[in-house]
């Protein structure tokens, strides 16, 4: 199957996007595809697949995401900016309502993050600190600022936006022992059969700096819901004060971003093409090949690479 895509990128988070509103493949086969394209040993490559889809009346872009293993993230914060650039075009606005798998976002064309940085305002939630809903059994309904015991003695808050997380605040990033729990939590264990994202976070002055292991990917420069997840959590758990803007950072740059007393999480941040073309899928083996690159948008990868430059300085 011949495909047309668009490589894009959340603060990092890369990924093939496709509009996939003429197209009717089943999930099975999708997931199919997100393996072939996302595999980065395949000519794409990327931290999941993103389609544009119809959506409705009052959110008239449609929004999914697999993961580079073919499963289904509920959201994908980095990813639904891209899409939403995707469809201000289609469309001919700069605001629209994006109806995801089982939650709504409400996203618009903001104040660039810096010249020549395509820059969108998503604001998603209510956060949920219901662990029975992933679910996660360790008797106990709500989990801030508690220990997981399988996990060790380290604290954690849990919470969904509508992604799971989990959210340690530590003094420095210890990146081993973030990706060993990591893998504790990707391993599906019977206490967390739907596994989750796990972040390290350190709390600075002016800013957060988030790292995190995600769900189906693996240590990522960067994760959307993880950094909505992370200015929550510290909100919540008073380290930073609810309606007060942050710049969140990671490895892949940064977004600006705020949280309510109320549940909800605005971020702001890029949805930078980097480029087009065609690509074929084999779908008896999963994997791409025969890609064209038919456009390429240099000055956007040039302009976000001075943000990363500038990020870089104060991680």
């Amino acid at each position: 199957m011949r495909l047309s895509i668009i490589k894009c990128h959340g603060s990092g988070n890369d990924f093939p996007l496709i509009d996939a509103r003429e197209l009717t493949l089943s999930d099975a086969a999708w997931a199919g595809v997100a393996r072939a394209l996302a595999d980065r040993a395949g000519p794409v490559g990327g931290d999941g697949l993103l389609l544009f889809l119809n959506g409705d009346a009052t959110h008239p872009i449609g929004f999914r995401m697999f993961n580079p293993d073919g499963s289904e993230a509920e959201t994908c914060l980095n990813g639904v900016r891209c899409v939403a650039r995707a469809g201000f075009a289609a469309l001919g606005v700069e605001a629209a309502g994006v109806r995801l798998a089982g939650s709504l976002a409400d996203a618009a064309r903001d104040t660039p993050l810096a010249s020549g940085v395509y820059t969108v305002r998503e604001t998603a939630g209510p956060v949920t600190l219901d662990v029975a809903r992933w679910p996660l059994d360790i008797g106990a309904e709500r989990i801030i600022e508690a220990v997981v015991p399988p996990l060790g003695d380290r604290l954690f808050t849990a919470l969904a936006i509508p992604n799971p997380h989990l959210v340690h605040f530590t003094d420095a990033v210890d990146e081993d022992e973030l990706v060993r729990i990591g893998r504790l939590c990707e391993a599906a264990p019977d206490w967390l059969p739907n596994r989750a994202n796990v972040s390290f976070v350190v709390v600075r002055p002016d800013s957060l700096f988030v790292r995190t292991f995600e769900r189906g990917v693996g240590l990522t420069n960067s994760c959307g819901s993880a950094m909505a997840a992370s200015t929550y959590a510290a909100c919540l758990t008073g380290r930073w004060a609810y309606d007060r803007p942050v710049t969140v950072l990671n490895r892949g740059g940064l977004v600006r971003a705020a949280a309510t007393a109320d549940a909800m999480v605005t971020l702001s941040g890029n949805a930078t093409f980097e480029w087009q073309g065609e690509v074929t899928v084999d779908s008896a083996t999963d994997t791409a090949g025969d890609l064209v690159v038919t456009a390429r948008f240099d000055d956007e990868v040039a302009a976000w690479a001075g943000v990363v430059t500038q990020a870089a300085a104060f991680r």
